[in-house]
């Protein structure tokens, strides 16, 4: 079994929203309130003709990078507290509710606004990774140009980097280096160049 096949749904979806932003590329896929209402009615959370304005998109976003700054902290790392704080400020202002159907119970918007719905969904996610104990193994990438969601699959959980072959093999050689060259420095009193790494995952 492949190591995406063992993602939960929930957490999945949480990766993926957080992923909509890649900031080793600097590449946007939310660019637009359109974009943000297709992405969320391909997935369901939305109806195709949703319809969401720029400051729908501006909240989204927000709640995103709050999810990555937790993220990150679940990978053992300081999470940003100012965007801890949006995130909370965005949600503060999304009433949600609990649904209890045939089928089970899950969180809800309490209110007829689009952007509620689906960040609902989003929150009704995390209350999923949460129950079925997934919502820690949900990071962010320990390298600081990379910032990947992930979900670490892991029997410790102790994966730090989107990809050991990529990020945890460009970090350890970063630290690798740094330390030779402090001993360097101390030998010698100079200060080495410091080599080029490897952009990619």
């Amino acid at each position: 079994m492949s190591e995406e096949q063992v993602i939960p749904p929930a957490a999945r979806l949480l990766r993926d929203f957080v992923n909509t932003y890649e900031p080793q590329v600097d590449e946007e896929s939310l660019t637009a309130p359109d974009r943000l209402r297709d992405w969320f009615a391909e997935r369901g959370l939305l109806p195709p003709d949703a319809r969401l304005r720029s400051a729908d998109l501006a909240a989204a976003v927000t709640v995103r990078e709050g999810l990555r700054a937790v993220l990150l902290g679940h990978a053992g790392h300081p999470a940003e507290p100012a965007a801890l704080r949006r995130l909370d400020g965005v949600l503060a202002g999304v009433p949600v509710r609990m649904a209890f159907t045939v089928d089970g119970h899950r969180l809800v918007a309490a209110r007829d606004r689009a952007l509620d719905h689906a960040l609902a969904a989003l929150l009704d996610a995390v209350r999923q990774c949460g129950e079925e104990q997934s919502w820690a193994r949900l990071k962010a990438c320990a390298r600081d140009t990379c910032r990947w969601a992930y979900y670490d699959a892991s029997r410790n959980q102790a994966r730090r980097w989107c990809s050991m072959a990529g990020c945890g093999n460009y970090v350890k050689m970063r630290r690798a280096y740094a330390a030779r060259a402090g001993r360097e420095r101390k030998a010698a009193g100079g200060t080495p160049a410091e080599p080029k790494g490897a952009a990619g995952r």
